[in-house]
């Protein structure tokens, strides 16, 4: 084939020209900014400008943190730290050279983890995880303090749960930053409102941050925050991002809620139910009283009684009606009802009785008993007793 003709039809280009189309069609075809998940390897500074390859293992690119940039920043990787590059493509002409600026760097999920470790491990021998030095929640707190972003959904979900759950629980709203390289602002806010807890009459603390990355809950692995957090004077619940995210303010707080409305529900109680269980107690009260008003009445009618059968006039009808059965029977043991049957009574002229025939001789004088009267008589003649009868 002849090279010359071969070439005929083929786009013409000088170096700078191939290096200047290569460019001209990444701007056209790449997106203006992207994210990039990667590893850090040999960051350097150079000339104040922060240079690093970054890698996931399989390939590599170059990238550049420019001066100007590199003092926005609040992070500034390490050797094998995992990163969120927020970046461009750069693209030299000259050299044909292609790096990633970095616009923003935040920690990947790898170096968050570790950092949480790392905390975890610092923390964990001044006692700050111990269960014995969780305090209990209030149970009908009168103020609590609600740190979070404002304005926020979190926010107006936390604001909304309260309204429905507990009205009467005021709410000191104090607004936090919640993301990024603000430890120190965070902590002083939660210093001041312990500070001002008992004069507020703050009686617990919600630290909350809706829904995010791991990698957005950085701020919260701070053991700076964590020991600002314990030393809080007040009983601190934490509702940070998702329910599957634990930070070592979770660890640290008194309570850790899955999410921010989670929070709320666990420190305010639930008017609905507070109203059934005081439906509930009017009506087993309602039951007590009524029993204890029978149960008096009961008493009463007794005591009415007792007090009835005390009466003068009562105590003197049962004494005549007791004299009344003793007269009657004195009367069926008279003598008199003997002797009114017919019988009478023998007697000595001196009273005594005459039981038997035997006791009296022929001549002696004896007085006889009727039921009407008395006979004087004397004694003619006596007759044996019974037992000399039957002989």
């Amino acid at each position: 084939m002849n090279p010359s003709s071969a070439s005929q039809g083929l786009p013409r280009y000088s170096v700078a020209e191939l290096n200047g189309a290569i460019g001209s069609l990444l701007e056209r075809g790449f997106a203006p900014r992207f994210l990039l998940e990667a590893t850090v390897s040999r960051p350097q500074l150079k000339k104040g400008h922060l240079w690093l390859t970054l890698t996931d293992g399989e390939a590599t690119i170059s990238a550049v943190v420019w001066a100007s940039q590199l003092q926005k920043l609040s992070y500034q990787p390490e050797e094998g730290d995992g990163v969120l590059v927020v970046g461009k493509l750069n693209f030299w002409a000259a050299r044909a050279n292609l790096c990633v600026q970095v616009l923003d760097l935040r920690p990947g999920l790898t170096t968050v983890l570790r950092v949480f470790a790392q905390v975890k491990a610092e923390l964990e021998p001044e006692g700050l995880f111990d269960p014995s030095r969780k305090r209990a929640l209030p149970p009908w707190p009168q103020r609590i303090a609600l740190l979070t972003s404002v304005p926020s959904s979190a926010m107006a979900d936390m604001l909304r749960t309260a309204r429905e759950r507990w009205p009467a629980t005021s709410i000191l709203l104090v607004p936090v930053p919640v993301q990024g390289a603000v430890e120190r602002q965070l902590c002083s806010c939660l210093e001041a409102v312990g500070r001002q807890a008992a004069a507020l009459g703050v009686e617990a603390l919600v630290l909350a941050r809706g829904g995010g990355s791991r990698e957005d809950l950085a701020l919260f692995d701070s053991a700076a925050l964590a020991r600002c957090l314990a030393s809080c004077p007040v009983p601190v619940v934490c509702g940070l991002g998702h329910e599957d995210d634990t930070t070592i303010a979770d660890l640290v707080s008194d309570y850790s809620a899955a999410t921010p409305t989670a929070a709320l529900v666990a420190l305010l109680p639930d008017r609905r139910n507070v109203l059934q269980a005081l439906q509930q107690r009017r009506i087993l009260l309602k039951q007590l009283v009524r029993l204890k008003l029978n149960g008096s009445h009961q008493r009463l009618s007794s005591i009415r009684q007792a007090l009835r059968s005390c009466h003068p006039t009562a105590l003197v009808e049962r004494q005549r009606h007791h004299l009344h059965q003793h007269r009657r029977v004195m009367e069926a043991l008279s003598p008199q009802r003997v002797l009114a049957r017919g019988f009478a009574l023998v007697r000595t002229p001196s009273g005594g009785v005459i039981h038997a025939a035997e006791q009296l001789r022929k001549g002696d004088r004896i007085h006889v008993e009727l039921a009407t009267g008395m006979v004087k008589a004397q004694v003619e003649e006596t007759i044996g007793t019974t037992r000399d009868r039957s002989r």
